[in-house]
């Protein structure tokens, strides 16, 4: 199956997802998660018209789209993985949106960058739901004091991203981080996956991460 089926037919299950949940289609937008695809797929994305997508690591995508800004200058470059406070400053250059601010040290650094001068991304909090301990992400307690310090230090957060737990059921997790965000008045959600992103569209994703059902199997680490 070739990446303009597969496009279309994502794009259909979203209209289909969206209707079901009397939303606009055009409210959500599918990001296309290219972290360890090779690059003839990424090119094939590319001539397909897409134009958001999903990174996980700074130095991958770095060398993925550093140089395609100039060919491509509509493209929209989101980190949906782990940022370490030694790649900030890159991530702040190359990434039109962070989705994982998710702890104190990582704000600090966000906004003493951005006070000397450094472009500020689009920022999203990546919320634990699960409160897994191997997963990054802030806990849901913890939720209002990071959000409180981002304010602190004029960090404007637009929305909530997540990554439910595999072992369970994944609407659970899109429905409590929808009342986070309500209760927070942030209007972005990135939540939901090739597998699990029609739920999340019923619970008011504005953002989809959409790797596998796109671009196939993954050649490399997660």
């Amino acid at each position: 199956m070739d990446i303009n089926t597969r496009i279309a037919e994502i794009s259909d299950r979203i209209k289909q997802a969206a209707l079901a949940a009397s939303r606009s289609a055009d409210s959500i937008t599918l990001v296309a998660v290219s972290k360890v695809q090779p690059e003839d797929r990424i090119e094939d994305a590319l001539t397909a018209g897409l134009r958001v997508f999903g990174e996980n690591r700074v130095q991958e995508a770095q060398g993925r789209w550093a140089t395609r800004r100039a060919i491509y200058p509509d493209l929209k470059l989101h980190l949906i993985g782990p940022l370490q406070s030694n790649k900030v400053e890159d991530a702040m250059a190359l990434f039109d949106v962070i989705e994982t601010v998710d702890r104190p040290k990582l704000v600090e650094t966000l906004a003493k960058l951005a006070g000397a001068g450094n472009k500020l991304p689009k920022l999203l909090v990546q919320v634990n739901t699960g409160e897994e301990e191997q997963k990054a992400g802030v806990a849901p307690r913890d939720l209002p004091a990071l959000l409180n310090l981002c304010a602190a230090r004029g960090l404007p957060i637009e929305g909530l991203m997540c990554i439910p737990p595999e072992n369970e059921e994944p609407a659970m997790h899109f429905a409590l981080l929808a009342k986070l965000a309500r209760r927070h008045d942030l209007g972005v959600l990135s939540m939901g996956m090739s597998g699990d992103f029609e739920a999340a569209i019923k619970f008011g994703a504005t953002h989809v991460r959409v790797g596998s059902a796109l671009f196939g199997t993954r050649v490399g680490p997660a």
